[in-house]
């Protein structure tokens, strides 16, 4: 059975040792060689072209992140998984965006570093669970950012009512009588609303409906 080759890259000594001990247990897996720095890893792929290197972040004369662009670009066969004690998204995403083929805290249970070293040496991508949870929890937050930016959501659903009665070109008037009320709150509700949106005419508005899909032509 071919075994798939590991290069161990941390700065603490008792680390790469645990490590490599967890992994000399796992029947298909070998670790060919340790680097105590990213430079020094650098060079030890050139040298052993492993298939996986396993990968610290902060370490001196070359951090992870550099190493690990390196290796991507000149060494595209050998996958890097990262494993740090990091597990937030000021380290995440630029680790992701270095090239690395996975993400391991080194809070995981030990069984998550076997499967992420099988998984990325497979060509597929390997996150911890609780890295998983931060990537839901940013998107979730972005995609109430991007709601909150959106000033059509910021409406209330009489003025979305009024809005699709102006942009289907209702007089003020008109409006008041379908909604049974005066045509001075339907002015105000249209002042409110026009500035919500940020538009100033009527032209304008009906432009923005028709973007909208509020009304189509």
């Amino acid at each position: 059975m071919q075994k798939i080759k590991v290069l161990v890259v941390d700065d603490h000594t008792i680390v790469r040792d645990g490590i490599c001990a967890l992994l000399a247990l796992a029947g298909d897996i070998e670790v060919v060689g340790e680097a105590n720095n990213g430079n020094e890893a650098y060079n030890k792929v050139k040298e052993l072209q492993p298939d996986v290197v396993v990968m610290d972040i902060a370490m001196p004369i070359m951090g992870g992140l550099e190493a690990t662009r390196r290796i991507n670009k000149e060494f595209p066969k050998t996958r890097v998984l990262v494993l740090t004690q990091y597990d937030d998204k000021e380290y995440f995403f630029p680790v992701i965006e270095s090239g690395a083929s996975g993400y391991i805290s080194k809070a995981a249970a030990s069984s998550e570093l076997t499967a992420g070293i099988r998984s990325v040496f497979k060509g597929d991508s390997y996150l911890s669970p609780s890295v998983t949870r931060l990537i839901v929890e940013n998107y979730q937050n972005t995609a109430v950012g991007r709601t909150n930016q959106d000033p059509y959501k910021r409406l209330t659903p009489r003025e979305r009512e009024i809005f699709k009665l102006l942009a289907e070109e209702h007089t003020t008037r008109e409006i008041a009588k379908m909604l049974v009320i005066t045509p001075k709150t339907v002015e105000g509700h249209k002042t409110n609303l026009m500035t919500k949106l940020g538009i100033h005419n009527r032209v304008e508005l009906v432009k923005y409906a028709l973007r909208k899909g509020v009304i189509t032509i």
